[in-house]
């Protein structure tokens, strides 16, 4: 693999909404909606892209509140670098991020007929906890929801979770393509 994981910047919202359009079609985040969530909040969001010389092959977003819990938002990679690792890299990027926020669960969401991105979380440790129905829209399909628990950093003193906020339509959890 060839790229660099890096932070995403709002010169990237252009690239990211079409490969987002790309890969999940009526149920791509708008350009508006991913610049908002690389912009606003920066305390509890956390968005990478994962860089080849300047084009970006996959990207990845988590919302974490230090010694909360966290949630996997996005994770997507362009059809044609299927296969390269891409995915798994950007997801460890994520997973770090969250221990190192003392995040010691992360949930996400995958759509139910997404095999491959439930092989690559599974092989990362998260288990099925349940389904959403329905959670996908326009298409109706339903989510499998995942959970991974890890261990804090060695010697980190966690601090009280913070109060989650859950922002409606923001946390769509789509994953690996």
């Amino acid at each position: 693999m060839s790229v660099v994981l890096r932070p995403m910047v709002r010169d990237d919202v252009n690239a990211v909404a079409v490969m987002e359009e790309a890969l999940f079609g009526a149920e791509a985040w708008s350009p508006e909606m991913l610049a908002t969530e690389v912009t606003t909040d920066p305390v509890s969001r956390y968005y990478i892209v994962a860089d080849d010389d300047g084009v970006i092959a996959g990207y990845g977003g988590l919302l974490a509140q230090r010694g909360g819990q966290a949630d996997v938002l996005t994770l997507a990679v362009a059809g044609h670098r299927w296969g390269e690792g891409i995915g798994g890299a950007l997801l460890d990027g994520l997973l770090t991020e969250a221990a190192r926020r003392g995040c010691t669960e992360i949930f996400l969401e995958v759509r139910v007929d997404n095999d491959r991105a439930q092989r690559l979380y599974r092989r990362r440790g998260f288990i099925d906890i349940g389904i959403r129905r329905a959670y996908y829209q326009p298409s109706g399909t339903d989510a499998l929801v995942m959970r991974l628990s890890q261990e804090p950093p060695a010697g980190k003193v966690l601090e009280p979770p913070a109060r989650k906020k859950h922002l409606a339509g923001r946390h769509r959890g789509r994953r690996v393509k």
